[in-house]
């Protein structure tokens, strides 16, 4: 079997990672293979088609509520009144039954786009209003389908234009006054994190003066009517932001007269600030599964904590000290995408990681690294890392960063990259790793290792590239194993002086004992002085003194 053939499971040729397309873009795994431009066209047919089959719903129950109406009107010019009401009753009790099914099977989309006045419930009407109730129901009749259409209507307005910031105060004193709990989002407090980015967005928004203050205005806007979309899903949350990021691009594009460096440029200023307010509130949602696939990826890593680096044909030898540095820094940079609020941050965070890889495999050939040595390394980083909430992290970029990111550059390059990665270990199989499906079973299970731990000839051998952890494991036991040899060597040396001493002590009170008996001691009188029994010593002359004579 060939190199390529066995490596076709790791191996992505580079047309891969572009747009299905064919825009020369590169796709996403989470759209489908295509970009983030060729996505949006694609949704958006779609739900232009889906708001034509809501409206021709809605006009059909509309044309259905004044026949309805009209056929329980003439027969009660030919029915005694009794009569006539309990048929009309009856009769608008099963259309109202018909178009409440129907409603609740076709019509879900439109109810996400209805204000809350459309979703507000009827009043129950008591008996003696009964006849007023028939009086007002031909104008309510008339005016439903109107209604109807007006909701309708609001769909087609741009995602910044549905609310403005009056009219999100309304909503909020509206839901107020009925007694719902304000957003969560709205009541909480600012972090320290997030005043400093406010501060520093106003401060960038001073030196453009008055379009500063617009861009300012624009902002506040959609950030306060965002915080009236908590019940959207994450996709159409996604939508809003994206729909904002376009029309924000294309009012700087005509001021700076197409220069993109500014507008880039102005553009990750409103990304930072935007997605710093709105972080807690759009990632991972209560309405997708982001949570339920982290979950899902980890356990499938922890899975394959066996892989090695053998079995992905990594070319990086954590033996030099160069290489693990950088394979450290890389494992290091992916884990600290997490701590990231703002999309273009986390981009920063892979494009780090993927440089390190780059240099761990460069040090290691002594070549430059080539795209097909760089994805197998990374598969081998993402399962010894295991990022932390690695799926809602990836749903987050691709939802709220700036698409012209994305579609090129090298962060669109990593990042695609990424994908493909994770991508790989969700389908990771025994072919992908060169291994017969019972093999892969039993590792996968726990019931056997590649390297059996009572098998000395199994363990990895220095310099050869294998599982680092285990390389280090291997070391340390020889250490532990030599530090122990002469611990015991210096024990058996300290008890040995020990007994040495107490020979030696031994032996030199017995030579003193015998030179004693030898040699014993006698004491004798002391002399007595010169003149220690003259008793006249105090009458004899002073001594001579030296005298000076002056010459």
């Amino acid at each position: 079997m060939s190199q390529r053939s066995e490596r076709r499971g790791i191996h992505v040729d580079q047309s891969e990672l572009l747009c299905k397309k064919g825009c020369g873009y590169y796709g996403n795994a989470a759209w489908q293979g295509l970009c983030s431009k060729c996505w949006r066209e694609e949704y958006q047919k779609a739900r232009q088609r889906q708001i034509q089959e809501d409206w021709a719903l809605a006009e059909k129950l509309q044309r259905e509520e004044e026949a309805a109406y009209v056929s329980s009107h003439s027969s009660s010019q030919t029915q005694p009144p009794q009569s006539q009401s309990q048929q009309s009753l009856a009769t608008f009790s099963k259309f109202e039954e018909k178009k409440t099914n129907e409603k609740t099977r076709k019509v879900t989309t439109v109810k996400k786009f209805f204000s809350p006045s459309s979703r507000t419930a009827p009043k129950k009407v008591p008996p003696e209003k009964e006849s007023e109730k028939e009086e007002k129901l031909q104008g309510r009749r008339e005016s439903h389908g109107e209604n109807l259409l007006r909701d309708l209507k609001g769909i087609f307005t741009q995602p910044w234009e549905m609310a403005s910031p009056t009219e999100a105060l309304v909503s909020r004193l509206r839901e107020s006054h009925e007694g719902k709990t304000p957003s969560p989002s709205i009541t909480r407090q600012s972090s320290i994190e997030t005043d400093r980015v406010s501060r520093d967005f106003v401060e960038f928004l001073k030196t453009l003066q008055k379009l500063g203050r617009d861009i300012h205005k624009q902002s506040r806007g959609f950030i306060e009517s965002m915080g009236n979309k908590n019940d959207l899903s994450a996709e159409e949350l996604s939508e809003c932001v994206q729909d904002f990021y376009q029309g924000m691009s294309d009012r700087l594009m005509n001021h700076f007269k197409g220069s993109s460096e500014k507008v880039d440029r102005v553009m990750d200023q409103v990304e930072k600030y935007i997605m710093t307010r709105l972080y807690k509130s759009v990632f991972c949602p209560e309405t997708s599964d982001d949570e339920k696939k982290d979950l899902a990826t980890q356990h499938r890593i922890r899975a394959l904590h066996w892989v090695t680096i053998q079995m992905l044909c990594v070319p990086v030898d954590e033996e030099i000290p160069e290489v693990s540095d950088s394979v450290v820094k890389a494992i290091t940079d992916i884990i600290e995408m997490d701590s990231k609020r703002v999309p273009r941050d986390k981009l920063a965070c892979i494009t780090s990681c993927s440089k390190h890889i780059f240099n761990a495999i460069r040090i290691t050939k002594n070549e430059p690294a080539s795209a097909d040595d760089f994805l197998p390394t990374l598969i081998y980083i993402v399962l010894k890392a295991n990022p932390p909430r690695l799926q809602s992290n990836i749903q987050y970029i691709t939802r709220f960063c700036n698409p012209s990111r994305l579609m090129t550059g090298e962060d669109g390059y990593y990042f695609t990259n990424l994908c493909c990665a994770v991508a790989f270990i969700e389908k990771l199989d025994a072919q992908s790793l060169n291994l017969s499906p019972e093999d892969f079973e039993h590792y996968m299970s726990g019931q056997a290792s590649p390297r059996q731990q009572d098998d000395p000839a199994a363990w990895p051998q220095s310099g050869s590239r294998v599982n680092p952890a285990l390389s280090q494991i291997h070391h340390n036991l020889k250490l532990l194993s030599n530090l122990e040899k002469r611990q015991q060597e210096v024990t058996e040396g300290a008890q040995n002086l020990q007994t040495e001493l107490s020979e030696w002590q031994d032996s030199v009170a017995r030579e003193v004992q015998e030179i004693l008996e030898r040699y014993p001691l006698e004491i004798k009188p002391r002399a007595s002085a010169i003149d220690a029994e003259n008793v006249e010593n105090d009458r004899l002359p002073p001594p001579l003194q030296p005298q000076v004579f002056a010459g």
